[in-house]
């Protein structure tokens, strides 16, 4: 599933392979050579996806293949030992015809081995926990087959937005784990920017970094091997994409191209914080859903992806940041990704399993565990995933969506799994995420330093983008215009990355 890195390439006449890119730099003929195309590509998705890496002729080894090299050998090429196109094209083909009550009880017994294998180890064992289904599983099978109180932790946020610490404490006081928190402030959460350029070894800009090194750094005082849930969401349904996407997909689709064109350039006349001003007029009259739904940000997200042909060219929308490359980084071509190459999908005639299985193959092994394996292993901490044991993942392919996604809410039969274990009024809530406030941190504490790298003389002397677009987004934010974090953090991550390297 691509859950460890392998780097490789030829430096002159040596082939040369390392686990971190910064390896590379012992040897004494080594001469990087940045990739403005796989820059773009960074730009783009916030990683680089395999097999690119930032330099030129280095290339990271794709998920499930082996690489193997002889002095005949002149340009290897990787070859796969497992496919996820054919886990999932044979789980559709082939789905489970048992009852939901069989589906729940084959789930559960799978996901209990795949946790007790993980659960190997000679050495202090943890979970984090985030009080969420997936994390909450994992650390309910965990304390269901350990005779100790297992080891959870989890960070906590004082801005309320983005704080998870109290459910995650509520589920480990259920489940009796020995339970520790930390509440981070801004300045301990900002003291962690300048690790990553080197933490992550290329850019990287998915900002859960943050958080995700800070609870892997809490863990490691107690613990050297912990357990995660991630996956669940890629499995089992349960990122919005998922619903609204399918759900936009299927009121707007039959309506002529030219009128969904038309509507989005009225959607887009009016600026975000016109649209918040005008909502914040009626906003005693509008529920807390709907305000977040009709936000000036939200309604232009929408117009985006009104106008496209395909539902697959709407998944591609919904999962870039700055396009088209040619705009914003100087000299560069674009490249093919799995995501631009149909013939690498699985054969699947359902959008939202589309959407699941593009995700499976580029978003979970390019950012989400990237995010996880070099913040974990930064502190020495070993990191492991139950739901990425291969059985799991193939019978996730059996499931029919049905059992997954009911109504709006996804990972409906992981979620019965969990209910055996944790009361459902401790984890029913909206989907919060792992994020930090950088929207706000851009606007405060973070403001002089952004400024430094974004500055317009230095863009230019170091001629990688167009200054112009970057400054225009940049300014926005500043004035409450638009919130432009995702993108911005793109360009810092480079931009702090560049600076170390």
């Amino acid at each position: 599933m691509g859950e460890k890195p392998l780097y490789y390439g030829w430096c002159g006449n040596t082939f040369i392979f390392a686990s971190e890119l910064k390896a590379f730099k012992v040897h004494p003929h080594f001469q990087p050579e940045i990739n403005r195309d796989a820059l773009a590509l960074f730009l783009r998705f916030s990683y680089i996806p395999a097999p690119y890496s930032i330099y030129q002729g280095i290339y990271k080894l794709p998920p499930a293949t082996l690489l193997s090299w002889n002095r005949h050998s002149i340009h290897p090429q990787p070859i796969a030992y497992w496919s996820a196109k054919i886990a999932a094209e044979s789980g559709v083909a082939y789905p489970f015809t048992g009852s939901e009550n069989e589906a729940i009880v084959h789930l559960e017994a799978l996901l209990k081995d795949a946790v007790r294998i993980r659960m190997l180890a000679d050495v202090p064992l943890g979970a984090f926990l985030s009080g969420g289904i997936d994390s909450s599983t994992i650390v309910a099978l965990m304390q269901a087959q350990s005779l100790q109180p297992i080891k959870t932790f989890s960070i906590g946020f004082h801005e309320q937005d983005y704080n998870e610490a109290e459910y995650a404490k509520a589920v480990a006081q259920y489940l009796g784990t020995d339970h520790t928190e930390l509440y981070v402030t801004s300045n301990e959460a900002l003291a962690v920017i300048p690790k990553l350029p080197s933490l992550y070894d290329e850019p990287f800009s998915d900002s859960c970094q943050i958080s995700t090194f800070l609870v892997s750094q809490l863990a490691r005082h107690h613990v050297t091997v912990t357990l995660s849930g991630d996956a669940g969401d890629e499995l089992f349904a349960g990122y919005n994409r998922y619903f609204w996407g399918r759900s936009i997909w299927h009121n707007i689709g039959w309506i002529p191209k030219a009128v969904r064109y038309f509507t989005a350039k009225v959607l887009t006349s009016v600026s975000p914080k016109a649209w918040n001003q005008g909502v914040a007029t009626v906003d005693a009259m509008l529920s807390t859903k709907l305000k977040l739904a009709v936000s000036g940000d939200n309604l232009h997200k929408l117009a985006s992806i009104l106008a496209v042909p395909k539902p697959d060219i709407m998944y591609a929308d919904l999962v870039s940041h700055w396009q088209p490359h040619e705009a914003f980084v100087i000299g560069s071509s674009e490249l093919t990704t799995v995501l631009s190459h149909p013939n690498l999908w699985a054969s699947l005639s359902d959008f939202t399993e589309c959407m699941m299985f593009l995700d499976l193959i580029s978003y979970l092994p390019g950012d989400i565990l990237v995010k996880v394996d070099r913040a974990s292993m930064g502190v020495s901490l070993e990191s492991r995933i139950p739901f990425l044991d291969h059985r799991v993942v193939e019978f996730a392919w059996q499931i029919p969506l049905s059992m997954k996604i009911r109504g709006n809410q996804g990972k409906w039969l992981l979620r019965q799994v969990l209910y055996k274990y944790v009361p459902k009024k401790l984890i029913e809530r909206p989907k919060m995420g792992f994020g930090i406030p950088i929207d706000s941190w851009l606007r405060g504490p973070l403001q002089d330093w952004a400024e430094d790298l974004l500055d317009e003389s230095r863009l230019r002397r170091e001629g990688y983008f167009h200054p112009q677009p970057i400054r225009q987004k940049w300014d926005e934010h500043q004035r409450g215009e638009r919130n432009w974090q995702y993108y911005l953090w793109d360009v810092l991550m480079f931009q702090a990355w560049l600076a170390e390297n």
